[in-house]
């Protein structure tokens, strides 16, 4: 028969394996650095593959965001959970990434007042999770950025505004041209899916 205790037992030790960790990141030991990076990064990969272009560009985000870390281990409270801490940098580092390359890219619009799609739900049962991050890594990179704080992260279009540094109307003129891009290509990939089933 199992201990009742054994959930508590793994949960402890792999508190305790995390602390262990974090203890020799503040000491800026290589192999926690190591052990702490494969830990995450599956989880700061789904946040950076959203904000990039590409994967490797996503794996440069990440790995910017995980200097960071580790720049910064020290004044992480350990009593408080690390995860939102974690995505906090990931994100910033993201929108450092999209400020850096706003230069090259003038895709910001300027209409002051957003509309939103009367058709805002989208059918994805007939498509993958690898074919949804496509579909946002190939919005233009201000709509990508605004798609991604608005409907991922929760922002609000004001805080978004301030810190892409435009305005709240472009804020929602962004999403909504995002949202128009997305169910466009969207609805291409589902009367593919569609025609390739029917003509099997």
């Amino acid at each position: 028969m199992k201990s009742p205790f054994r959930w508590f037992e793994l949960t402890h030790n792999h508190r305790s394996l995390f602390d262990e960790i974090l203890k020799g990141c503040r000491k800026r030991q290589r192999k926690s650095q190591k052990e702490l990076y494969k830990m995450f990064y599956a989880y700061g990969m789904s946040i950076t593959l959203r904000y990039s272009r590409s994967e490797n560009e996503a794996i440069s985000i990440l790995n910017d965001a995980f200097m960071k870390v580790f720049d910064n281990i020290k004044s992480f409270d350990s009593n408080r959970p690390f995860k939102p801490w974690l995505r906090r940098i990931i994100i910033n580092t993201a929108i450092n990434q999209y400020h850096k390359n706003s230069s090259q890219f003038h895709q910001l619009v300027t209409i002051e007042n957003g509309q939103e799609l009367k058709n805002e739900e989208m059918i994805t049962s007939n498509i993958t999770y690898k074919e949804i991050i496509r579909l946002i890594q190939n919005l233009p990179p201000a709509y990508r950025t605004v798609f991604n704080l608005f409907v991922i992260e929760g922002y609000k279009h004001k805080e978004i505004a301030g810190i892409l540094g435009i305005t709240t109307g472009t804020s929602k003129s962004n999403l909504f041209k995002a949202k128009k891009l997305l169910q466009k290509n969207l609805e291409k990939i589902l009367t593919w899916s569609s025609y390739h089933v029917r003509s099997k």
